[in-house]
């Protein structure tokens, strides 16, 4: 072993074999599948398994978030479908619609991750999407801001579980060499729902006539679709690996071992006092906090404000609905593209980093330009698009948070801790969009600049964290070789990142 000049303090690393070795922590229904001898899985076996999972799993989590972002985004296309003007918003009115959505978040985000431990999750989870449905279609029988404001936090409470449970999930099915691009696959639906978002506002804009505004068609119609997959979510998404009806016992038990190796544990629903504190604690929580609002801060005030501040350039509405389109696809390459980076050649916290310098290029460039000419008109709209690129950073911050925490109080929290700064950023976001500032939005723009330059620094400790925490783990482990874990006895033991000595960031 490499010898290291720097005095390293082991002493936070717990050992497995002395402290949890004699105590019972793996779930009883998980032990009733991995309670017994590990099972080498051969790779055509592994392969059939993860193709199973796409067809299913990943598939019904693909599509669930892609309604849910297209639902979530329906205000940013109706606010230049007369949305503004029938129901008489005013002022700060229209921030607020997407405010208030994360206000809601923040208060029901902590309650939300202590639920999601404790009942069947894709049961939750499809609850949530037939009451969410219900409340979009609601949206079309709003005459004024307060009945709008009272629809859309009510959307906000019922969709708050969509993300925490996705990272639970991503975390139970697949491996943690997967779990880059199985967040990227579901969360650059993002995108997608501005390529789909903006082909089917462009067809509900040339609704003139008839009983119904093109607004309240819209969301009708969204509503209506997204309560059809909620059924479907209900009778054809498995809880867990261990209660997968639609595969056989034999595969079921090899599910549960493919992700051994992850380490983070699968299903505990027994809360943890250490646990909970240790996440308080630990820095690389909090570092996904700072990020998650470092990022959710500009995004929700470009999401919101996307179409008027491009109506703002100088383009139609008709124009703007389908320029959106390729605002969506920009943002899925990003994704993509990101997430291929970090598979091929690894650095997660590097390439994270690179991705927020595009952001602050095109930034800089739309705070300094005044649009006065078809020239100026095209590059202040390719510098717009340029500035979504930090999206990767957020993609690979939730994978990141996925596979580097262990203990699943211990997740519950840090997921609970993630998504309430995440909507706190969300619920700022638009309000740093003056009305008074349109179309150039000084003080917006100005603002994400402060974020990208802080986000640059958490990533930079952030990366210097894990390595830190790494060398602690191989020194402890070159002094106490009993403690090694090669095979993952002790992998469903419900043990923490920290309290497991064989657990290996990954930046």
């Amino acid at each position: 072993m490499t010898a290291v000049s720097e005095k390293v303090d082991v002493s936070s690393i717990k050992s497995s074999n002395n402290e949890h070795e004699k105590s019972n922590r793996i779930d009883p229904e998980l032990a009733k599948y991995a309670g017994g001898e590990i099972i080498e899985m051969d790779e055509k076996t592994n392969h059939r398994l993860k193709w199973m999972l796409y067809r299913r799993v990943l598939f019904i989590m693909t599509v669930t978030y892609f309604l849910q972002a297209l639902d979530k985004g329906t205000l940013s296309f109706a606010s230049i479908m007369n949305l503004v003007e029938d129901t008489g918003l005013v002022g700060q009115q229209y921030s607020w619609l997407t405010t208030c959505i994360y206000i809601a978040v923040l208060i029901v985000e902590y309650p939300i991750n202590w639920i999601i431990q404790r009942v069947p999750i894709a049961k939750y989870l499809a609850f949530n999407i037939l009451a969410w449905s219900i409340v979009l279609a609601c949206h079309a029988i709003c005459h004024n801001f307060v009945g709008l404001l009272i629809c859309r936090t009510l959307l906000g409470i019922f969709e708050a579980s969509c993300q925490p449970i996705f990272v639970v999930l991503s975390g139970m099915w697949f491996k943690r060499e997967e779990q880059g691009m199985i967040v990227t696959v579901w969360y650059m639906m993002n995108g997608f729902q501005q390529i789909v978002g903006g082909l089917l506002a462009y067809a509900f804009t040339h609704i003139t006539s008839g009983p119904l505004r093109s607004w309240q068609a819209l969301v009708i119609t969204y509503g209506g679709f997204s309560f059809v997959w909620g059924l479907i979510v209900l009778f054809f998404l498995p809880d867990s690996p261990m209660r997968a009806k639609c595969y056989s016992e034999e595969d079921k038990k090899l599910l549960v071992e493919r992700v051994r190796s992850n380490q983070t544990g699968l299903q505990n629903k027994t809360w943890r006092k250490d646990q909970f504190i240790e996440a308080l604690k630990d820095p690389q929580v909090w570092a996904y906090a700072a990020v998650a609002f470092l990022t959710t801060l500009p995004t929700s005030g470009l999401g919101a404000f996307a179409n008027i501040i491009i109506t703002g350039f100088g383009f139609s509405v008709l124009e703007t609905q389908l320029l959106a389109m390729v605002l969506g696809a920009y943002i899925m390459f990003c994704l993509l593209s990101s997430s291929y980076i970090t598979k091929r050649w690894g650095h997660t916290v590097l390439v994270m980093m690179a991705y927020v310098v595009p952001s602050i290029i095109g930034t800089i460039v739309l705070l300094a330009v005044e649009n006065t000419s078809l020239a100026t008109q095209a590059g202040l709209l390719m510098c717009y698009y340029l500035v979504l690129s930090f999206w990767a950073t957020s993609t690979l911050a939730i994978s990141l948070l996925s596979r580097n925490i262990g203990g699943q109080t211990k997740k519950s929290v840090a997921v609970a801790v993630n998504f309430i700064f995440w909507a706190a950023g969300n619920a700022i976001g638009p309000q740093v969009f003056q009305a008074r500032e349109k179309p150039r939005y000084f003080t917006g723009f100005a603002v994400h600049i402060v974020c990208y330059a802080v986000l640059l620094a958490v990533l930079g400790l952030l990366r210097w964290h894990f390595i830190r925490e790494n060398r602690k783990k191989a020194l402890y482990l070159a002094e106490r070789t009993e403690e090694q874990d090669k095979e993952g006895a002790h992998a469903f033991d419900d043990l923490t990142d920290r309290q497991n000595p064989n657990f290996v960031y990954i930046y």
